[in-house]
């Protein structure tokens, strides 16, 4: 480890995309210690393949924050201790509004007590809603269509007005679909429910599921079928170190949209799976979920401006050949 590169706290670092960011630092030389509950973190893979140091526990336990913050000397903290199921958020907001929002305001209030004012922030696309135009550019409304884009929006309001009193800088990112694995097998995505329509794909590839079921099949698309922008979680990472080096190099508090710029649809998606897997996937075809836009596009260019982030892996046989690696590794 370079001894010029500061201390990282990774809040939510043993989950999806904060375990593969974990992994960016390191090989990026930081020393990093990731603060996880567990709820949806994976152990195993922080002990065998990060190998960091891992504190189990909230953040909103302050007394917890306060003893992290005085013993160590972080430079920033990567937030990534969000509950993420669009659903749960419409059927049980109180969960959503305590962990996304009163969690992350009781760390960012130890944070300015302890004089640490670099945050990069995990949001999403979800906090525009349905999308006026595509591809969606930064400055787009936003206007959350579920409780929990309407959490990720208002940790970024109160970011801003943190700034604006505290100084607080932060750099937020809104991503779309994350989706694959590291390329190397090491890490990828285990979610348990698992929602996202690539690792579903690929189950149901393994045997593990029935079918994949396509809901909705007359969206105005070209096959009919919703189309998202799928944004390779190594990308994601990428992204995330070169918006805390933005940070440490005295960079203003900015909001950056994670995106391809092109999207795949449901059907494509499963092609793709076809072509990768060399199996043929079951489908069923059933109605529109309520509130499933037909299109959803991010615009990366300001990132790709300002951070010089250059996405790797935009080719969705190239994500879903990752994912497929770690699915085959995971499910032996």
């Amino acid at each position: 480890m370079s001894p010029e590169k500061p201390s990282i706290l990774v809040t939510g670092g043993a989950g999806y995309i904060g375990s593969h960011t974990v992994l960016a630092l390191k090989q990026a030389g930081y020393d990093v210690v990731i603060l996880d509950n567990l709820v949806y973190g994976h152990r195993d893979l922080v002990e065998k393949v990060l190998q960091v140091e891992l504190i189990e526990g909230d953040t909103s336990d302050r007394p917890l924050l306060d003893n992290l913050f005085t013993t160590r000397n972080f430079a920033a903290v990567m937030h990534f201790s969000a509950y993420a199921y669009v659903g749960e958020s419409v059927s049980d907001p109180a969960k959503y509004y305590r962990n996304n929002v009163v969690g992350t305001l009781v760390l960012l209030e130890a944070m300015l007590a302890a004089s640490i004012k670099n945050f990069v922030f995990s949001s999403t696309c979800a906090t525009y809603g349905v999308p006026n135009v595509v591809p969606i550019p930064e400055n787009h409304p936003q206007n959350p269509i579920n409780p929990y884009g309407a959490t990720k929006l208002m940790v970024e309001r109160i970011l801003s007005d943190f700034d604006g009193a505290y100084g607080l800088k932060s750099v937020r990112f809104r991503y779309f679909n994350a989706a694959g694995a590291h390329p190397d097998g090491l890490l990828g995505e285990d979610h348990n429910p698992e929602t996202h329509l690539i690792p579903l794909v690929l189950l149901t590839a393994l045997g593990k599921r029935k079918s994949i079921s396509i809901f909705g099949t007359d969206y105005p698309t070209p096959d009919g079928t919703c189309i998202r922008d799928y944004i390779h979680v190594s990308d994601l990472a990428d992204a995330h170190v070169l918006g805390l080096e933005y940070l440490l190099k005295g960079g203003d508090s900015e909001v950056f949209n994670l995106g391809n710029g092109q999207g795949f649809s449901v059907r494509e998606v499963i092609a793709a799976a076809e072509q990768v897997t060399g199996l043929t996937i079951p489908t069923q075809e059933c109605d529109r979920r309520p509130g499933d836009p037909p299109s959803l596009i991010g615009s990366g260019e300001k990132a790709r401006k300002i951070l010089g982030w250059q996405p790797q892996y935009p080719n969705i046989q190239d994500i879903v050949a990752h994912a497929w690696q770690w699915h085959l590794n995971r499910h032996k």
